[in-house]
């Protein structure tokens, strides 16, 4: 599976420098403009999901180009869920775009978190999540999520979607197949323990 992975990141990489080229960049100060509809959730700390119920993801210090990703997906309905289905609909390509650059800035003082796996036992089984991810969560491919600090409830039900096809990406797909239930909640303890990484969004 590995073997794969290289070819494709190479193939996602230049679609990425052929469409992102065209695009404006985004800006941070207008972009904390058009967040402000999503800091009542994104913007409180411990605040849930409920049914079912996990953390909101932690979005401060997020990679821009994974963040636009993330919002073209609920706007199109790859990725499922009503309330961010909602509020990416009317968004253009420049909103997103000036939504993720503050979010990539946005970030405050890490409050840490419980850790209920196994991080060490997770450290060990990360090692096939390294090329995309890095080492510790902190990657810096633009087009791969940042994990590190993310919520440990949230990497275990991201992972759980990835497992049962409810949110769908090539490599996740390969590599979430042969995990249990104990490696799921190991990685995202792991990841969610890292230090210097995610945080709640900054709002004032």
């Amino acid at each position: 599976m590995m073997q794969s992975v290289p070819r494709l990141l190479i193939a996602i990489g230049i679609g990425a420098t052929l469409t992102g080229g065209a695009q404006a960049a985004g800006d941070p100060a207008v972009g904390k403009v058009k967040f402000a509809t999503c800091t009542g959730c994104h913007a409180i700390p411990g605040y849930t999901n409920a049914y079912p119920n996990y953390h909101v993801p932690r979005l401060g210090g997020q990679h821009p180009d994974y963040t636009v990703a993330a919002l073209n997906g609920y706007q199109t309905g790859e990725r499922q869920h009503p309330t961010m289905h909602a509020n990416a609909f009317p968004l253009n390509e420049q909103d997103m775009r000036d939504i993720a650059a503050f979010l990539a800035g946005a970030r405050t003082a890490a409050i840490p978190a419980p850790i209920r796996g196994d991080a060490a036992a997770g450290k060990t089984k990360s090692a096939t999540c390294v090329a995309c991810h890095g080492a510790d969560g902190n990657g810096n491919i633009p087009l791969y999520p940042r994990l590190a600090g993310q919520h440990e409830d949230y990497l275990r039900k991201a992972l759980a979607d990835y497992q049962s096809g409810a949110r769908k990406n090539p490599v996740m797909k390969g590599i979430v197949a042969t995990l249990s239930a104990r490696d799921v909640a190991d990685l995202a303890a792991y990841f969610a323990s890292q230090p210097n990484g995610l945080t709640v969004v900054k709002s004032d």
